[in-house]
């Protein structure tokens, strides 16, 4: 025992050296993916720019103090702090935070967060034993010790929860607009679990709906609108050994479907039964978002080969130069890529672009022509993103960005867009528990409302969609049917809102 207590303090010492020297080292030789790591912290994200510096000048200035025999009992105090505010953040992140990132970005990049945070409280308890020990060798009385050690837990416990609700504030703040909600304008009339594992809404044809699947592509199912009666058809794409997919989707329209992938440049069309799919469309376009317009006709979003921005475009496979760029339409902030990220999806009526990190929507004529800008009922109109440029020259948002409009569905001259901000008044259990969806006009700039529709489940929201008599949404692998009331009804075939109910 006597061994420990003597050898124990500077066996300590030399370890936090060790950690901290190797710690502090690795986070400035590759300091801005350690940001990107703090920014995306649902805790810090705030204070990204602030604790990445702070906790590398802190780790060496410890190891400063540990060096001397002089100051090695303020290190160790110092390791102490330190430690203790590492494991409760790992802590916070574990049992309170919204979501858990997939890497620490902490010391050990090997270890899961489970397995961190045992080896913080490790790392907790011989700091406070090699306090514990230098401080009665001195003679200090133990309960001055144990004094000490609390107030720091204690400080170290404060600091992190200030600097976590402090961030959820700043990043979550409550913008100052008002939703005006409709009475209960929808109700729940029938529900079926689908057996795919990544279900997607691939459109409505008459009396029935369609789905896909992310993880088997070339399945498509039809649905009939009472929910009764699935039918599965596997589709047969030519030359399929040819492709190579990454992340193919199909798109319903006036009797027919459409299969294709932007990372490959080929669109498939066939009649809807039909399983034979045959190309259309070959070396023509890359796309990251495709909309059909018609049988020859298709709005896409692809990415200039001359700035790397994301530009509007359309493919018309009836003219020589079949893709035309409207490199003009989509308005860049910063990069031109985060910041004009979005939605596309077209109707008959119209052809429109949701911005994700802005209060702006697009709506185009079917020669993408521009109609309208408008503009969501919040208050974001600047993209709140930060891009960083790593070492190889790929960028990257450094901090989780605010999202403002999440999905949308077209109905007649009518955006039913999911919002991801909470208004001024409105309660948190709200947002957690229920999809809130604002109501406009595209062709002028009017808000007729917002609905509220309580969750189906905890899994992701993987689409809605807006008929003229039923909404459709798909959570997880659950297909809901929802009925209107006759006055919803009334309003959505107006497109104007008068003296609509509030709750």
């Amino acid at each position: 025992m006597r061994k420990i207590n003597k050898y124990l303090p500077q066996a300590a010492s030399w370890f936090f050296i060790l950690l901290f020297i190797y710690a502090g080292v690795s986070k400035m030789l590759d300091f801005e993916n350690f940001r990107i790591h703090i920014g995306k912290s649902p805790l810090l994200s705030a204070w990204a720019g602030f604790v990445s510096y702070a906790v590398i000048a802190v780790e060496l200035l410890i190891c400063g103090l540990l060096v001397y025999r002089r100051t090695q009992l303020a290190g160790l105090y110092a390791s102490f702090t330190l430690m203790v505010a590492f494991t409760v953040y790992i802590w916070l992140i574990l049992n309170f935070s919204d979501f858990v990132p997939c890497s620490c970005g902490c010391i050990l990049e090997e270890l899961g967060w489970t397995e961190h945070l045992l080896f913080n409280i490790a790392c907790v308890v011989l700091a406070a034993a090699a306090i514990w020990i230098t401080e009665r060798d001195r003679l200090r009385l133990k309960g001055s010790i144990l004094t000490y050690l609390g107030v720091l837990l204690a400080a170290a416990f404060g600091l992190l929860v200030v600097l976590f609700y402090s961030s959820e504030h700043i990043i979550k703040k409550e913008n100052n607009f008002t939703r005006r909600f409709l009475q209960n304008p929808v109700t729940e009339v029938s529900t079926m679990t689908l057996a795919a594992n990544r279900p997607y809404f691939a459109g409505t044809d008459g009396d029935r709906i369609f789905t896909g699947d992310l993880v088997r592509p070339l399945l498509l199912s039809s649905i009939s609108d009472d929910l009764k009666q699935l039918k599965t058809m596997r589709i047969l794409p030519e030359k399929l050994v040819e492709m190579t997919f990454r992340n193919v989707r199909a798109e319903i329209s006036k009797g027919r479907y459409y299969l294709f992938d932007g990372t490959v440049p080929v669109i498939y069309s066939a009649k809807l039964d039909d399983p034979e799919a045959k190309i259309i469309s070959r070396g023509d376009a890359y796309f990251t978002q495709l909309s059909v317009l018609d049988t020859a006709r298709f709005a896409l979003r692809t990415q200039s080969s001359l700035t790397h921005r994301y530009v509007l475009a359309l493919l018309n496979l009836n003219t020589a130069a079949k893709v035309q760029l409207y490199d003009r339409l989509l308005e860049p902030q910063t990069d031109g890529v985060f910041d004009v990220d979005g939605l596309l999806q077209a109707n008959d009526e119209s052809v429109v672009y949701t911005y994700h990190y802005r209060n702006v929507f697009l709506v185009l004529d079917q020669n993408m022509n521009l109609r309208q800008r408008l503009n969501t009922i919040d208050t974001t109109g600047q993209a709140k993103i930060s891009v960083t440029v790593l070492k190889d020259g790929s960028r990257r948002m450094d901090a989780p960005p605010l999202k403002v409009n999440e999905n949308f569905s077209l109905l007649g001259r009518i955006l039913f867009n999911q919002s991801n901000l909470r208004g001024k008044t409105e309660p948190r259990g709200t947002w957690k528990n229920h999809l809130v969806i604002d109501l406009y006009r595209t062709d002028v700039q009017h808000y007729l409302g917002s609905m509220k529709i309580k969750k189906i489940s905890k899994g992701p929201l993987n689409g809605y969609i807006f008929t003229p008599d039923h909404l459709y949404i798909l959570q997880a692998n659950e297909l809901k049917k929802f009925r209107y009331t006759e006055k919803f009804k009334i309003l959505i075939k107006q497109g104007e809102a008068e003296n609509p109910d509030q709750e």
